[in-house]
This record gives structure tokens, sequence and C-alpha cells, in this order.
């Protein structure tokens, strides 16, 4: 009989029966308030006049008429260079010990986004939060007391001028409490190594002495990690080697476009949990079983602000325009893609994360991410979203009966006219592309209206490649992007996607 784990298990619904219900619009009023009170005396809350805000009536449409929209290059360039020069006091108070360096999908170099002892304790309320939600999803008591393998960046951070430097989920990993450290694998030393490779070798070396109950990490990498551990030990499926692997918390992307190939990795089914860690904090996590949408954190920390996503709201560069409209928690409606908007215990301000969401259901504050900004492809009109992209890559696997495990698009100029040009990522390289590129443009046209109408008129062809899947992880190691945060870019511009047909030609092999 598993005791430890009916202790455990025990303890997690006692406490999850006690803790109150949540009512999300008085927390992120509450947050807000005490935002506004913490850093009103920071150089940011001081230009910005927090004091007055924090007297006026109506508090959110205040602080949203008063405070500008900011990316991470404006945050940086007004005010986070303070922090690298060594002033205090600047959006936070203080100065932040770490900095996560975000993998920058679509930046040319990593960004340096503050975490704060604040935030780190708010991911860590957040984390213990997601902890106590297992108990709706009647996991049987002996997985409380199994192992659970953590894939992130190294541990191994580095240090510069007085903070240390790495990815959020290392930074995370380098501070989890002393309680689940027994639990935590591949552990402190296979952790640290910094060459992704060289440690997913040595997970696969060890993974036999390890009783896996759970696994966490972006899903192309644990893909990745999962085929090195099934080829080391010449097993058909992960099963064979952690038998007792029951959940799976996927983070940083949609799991729906990795759900088929990482299934073909399992002996049996096991319980998905979408979560929602970012660089600039955990925003996020599935709190049931019926539904894959993930509930906001409203009351640890990060305040949220919704602008629709609407072509006319948003830059070339994903930025967005000074006059997109805002929307707070209680105004936003579903059926509605909104720009993420937030606002932090990092002293991060009106921030534009770089992620589209949907609510799937307003009054409990659940979401899905359905893209990224700047993988919004609005050439000649088409509008084009990443989920509009990803449900078309989906249809394309179940008629083909194929697995695409990545892709990347660009809307390519080919002798004077525009043409939207996939690579496919799959073993299945020999099916005829033509074939793929019609049933592909046909479900994107029933999608998406203003498809449909660009390729009557200044969209000339869908053109599709299909290429094996580990040149997508070759181009991230190229860039030395490989593991961690990482996520593959949907949208290229046509410049960079030169680059990418450049690298495919020289690197493609069966």
């Amino acid at each position: 009989m598993a005791i430890l784990g009916n202790i455990i298990k025990g303890i997690i619904e006692v406490t999850d029966k006690l803790k109150s219900e949540t009512n999300p619009i008085n927390a992120q009023h509450e947050v807000l308030k005490n935002l506004l009170e913490q850093a009103k005396d920071t150089e940011f809350g001081k230009y910005y006049n927090f004091s007055n805000i924090l007297k006026s009536e109506d508090l959110m449409a205040n602080f949203a008429k008063n405070i500008p929209y900011f990316d991470y290059n404006k945050m940086n360039s007004e005010w986070w260079y303070k922090l690298h020069k060594g002033k205090e006091d600047i959006t936070w108070p203080g100065t932040p010990n770490y900095f996560a360096l975000s993998s920058g999908t679509t930046g040319k170099k990593s960004k340096r986004i503050p975490v704060t002892e604040a935030m780190l304790e708010a991911i860590q309320q957040t984390g213990i939060k997601q902890v106590l939600a297992l108990t709706n999803f009647n996991l049987p008591t002996n997985f409380f007391e199994k192992e659970i393998m953590m894939l992130g960046s190294s541990t191994e951070l580095k240090e510069k001028n007085n903070h240390l430097e790495g990815e959020i989920s290392g930074i995370s990993a380098s501070n989890i409490p002393f309680w689940f450290r027994p639990y935590y694998k591949p552990g402190k030393e296979i952790a640290e190594i910094d060459d992704w490779d060289t440690r997913v070798h040595k997970i696969a070396k060890n993974a036999k002495n390890w009783d896996i109950g759970a696994l966490s990490g972006i899903p192309s990498w644990i893909e990745l990690m999962l085929q090195e551990v099934i080829n080391y030990h010449k097993v058909k499926n992960i099963h064979e080697i952690w038998p007792n692997l029951q959940v799976y918390t996927s983070g940083g992307v949609a799991f729906d476009s990795y759900e088929k190939s990482f299934n073909a990795l399992l002996g049996k089914p096991i319980t998905i949990i979408d979560t929602y860690l970012a660089s600039e904090g955990f925003l996020a996590f599935q709190t049931r079983p019926e539904t894959s949408a993930m509930q906001l954190i409203t009351d640890t920390g990060i305040y949220f602000e919704f602008v629709p996503f609407k072509p006319e709201y948003i830059k070339e560069d994903g930025s967005l325009t000074e006059n997109a409209e805002v929307k707070t928690l209680a105004e936003v409606e579903l059926q509605q893609e909104y720009v993420l908007i937030i606002s932090t215990v990092a002293g991060a301000w009106r921030y534009l994360i770089g992620d589209t969401i949907e609510f799937t259901d307003v009054e409990r504050a659940e979401i899905k991410i359905t893209g990224r900004t700047k993988f919004f492809l609005n050439v000649v009109g088409s509008q084009l979203s990443v989920n509009k992209m990803t449900d078309a890559v989906k249809e394309l696997e179940n008629y083909f009966k194929i697995k695409i495990t990545e892709f990347t698009l660009s809307a390519k100029r080919i002798n004077g006219e525009y043409n939207h040009v996939w690579y496919l990522g799959t073993e299945n390289t020999k099916l005829n592309c033509e074939e793929i590129a019609e049933k592909l443009d046909e479900k994107l046209k029933k999608a998406n209206k203003n498809y449909k109408v660009a390729r009557s008129k200044a969209l000339k062809r869908v053109l599709v490649t299909l290429i094996k899947p580990h040149v997508f992880h070759d181009w991230n190691d190229y860039n030395k992007k490989k593991g961690g945060q990482v996520k593959m870019e949907r949208v290229m511009g046509e410049e960079k996607f030169a680059l990418w047909e450049k690298f495919v030609k020289e690197n493609e092999k069966e």
C-alpha cells in the first residue's frame, strides 16, 4: 500500500477543499492596487505618477489611460537598461537577483527579463496551486510517490554584474523548494549540464534508475528526449522504461499540434495538463480534466489586460499601435482573440508578452493560447493566425494519416507575386507535395474568409515542401537555441526565410 502517497494525496485534497474560491475580477483589482502601491516610489512609478492613479475612482481605467503599451525593446531601452548599470528602484523596488534569458523565437539576440524575488515567490505559489489542483484529475494514490522529470534549460546559471542569468526554466529549477528535491529528476548534477545533447544522453543513460510518474517541459524537446531514451534502451515506447508515467505537464506552446507525434511514443494513454510558464512569469495552468483550457492565475502578482487581435492594432514588427483599445477581465468576450498584456511583480508594465489568447470560459478566466503576434501572417490581407495554421496542419495529419511535428512558412515573392511557402516536418517526405498544398489551401479557405479573398486576388499560390523533422531541430541548434524554452518560428519574414531555405538545402539528409 502506498502509505506516503495516501498521506500526500490526503493533504492535497484537504487543502484544496479548505481554500476559498477566487473571484478573478475582484482578485485582479487587488493585484493591480498592490502592484501600484509597491512600485509607486520607483523611477517608473514616479514618472507615471502611480500615487495619483491609486487615488482614482476607476483604478483600472486610469491605469490604462496613463501608462503606454511596452514591448521588450521599448521597456528595455527606456527603463531596464538602467538595471544593467547597477541602478536600483527602476521599475520595481530594489534590483533583481536574476535575469531570464528569453530564447527569442523572433528576436536576433536573447532578451534579458528581470526576475525578482517577488516573482520567484509568485511562481512558487502558482506551482503549489497547480499541485493542489491535481486532486481534480482523479490520479491514483501511488502517483504522489513517483518522481518528476523536468526538462528545461540548464540550472547552471551565469554570473554577470552581481546577478545570475539563465532561462526561466533553469532559474525556477535552481530555486525549487527543499521538500520537492527528492522527487525532482534528472537531479542537480545532470540539470546543470549546459549542452543539451549531452544532458539528454545522460538522462537516457540513467533513465532505468528512476521511477518517473510525470514529465514537464516544451513538447518538441520532451519528444526528442523520450525518443533518445527509447533508442538508447532499444524499446518500443517510453512505458517500457517508465511504466508508472501517468502525467505530462506541457508548456510554452499549445499541445494540440504535437499530440499525434507525442502519443506515438507512449505505451498507454496519460493525462495531459497544459501550463503557461513564460520568461515573464507563470501565467496559467489547466485546473480540471473536462477541458484543455488553462485558468489565468489572477491573484498572484500578475495583472492582465487584453487587446482585441485586429490587424489595425498590430504593427509590422508585432508591437501594438498607441490607439489599440484594451479590455479588462470584466470586459472580455468569447470567440475573440486577444493580445495578452501583463503588469507584474518583476517590474513589467503594460507589457506585450507576444502571445495571443482566446477565452473558453470567461467566468472561470480560462484561456487557450492561439499564437504569437509576430507569427501573424497578414501579407496581402490573408490575416492568418497561428491557431488557424495549426488547425489546418492537424487536418492534414488526419487526412493523409501522417505525423507533422513542426512547420514554418513565409509569404515569399516569386516573379513579383506573393506565395505562401510552407515547410512541413514529417518522416513521410515522399508524399505528393502538390496534393498536400491543395488540401492545405482548401482547409484555410474554409477557416478564414480573409484568406479566401486574398487567394482570389494578390496571393498567387500555396507551395509545400516536406522535410525531415530533424532539420527544424538542427536549425535551432545552428542558431544556438536548442532545448529549454525554445520554440520554432511558425512564420518568418522574407529575409530570415531566405536563410532558412539555404539552411534546409545544405542540411537536409535522409
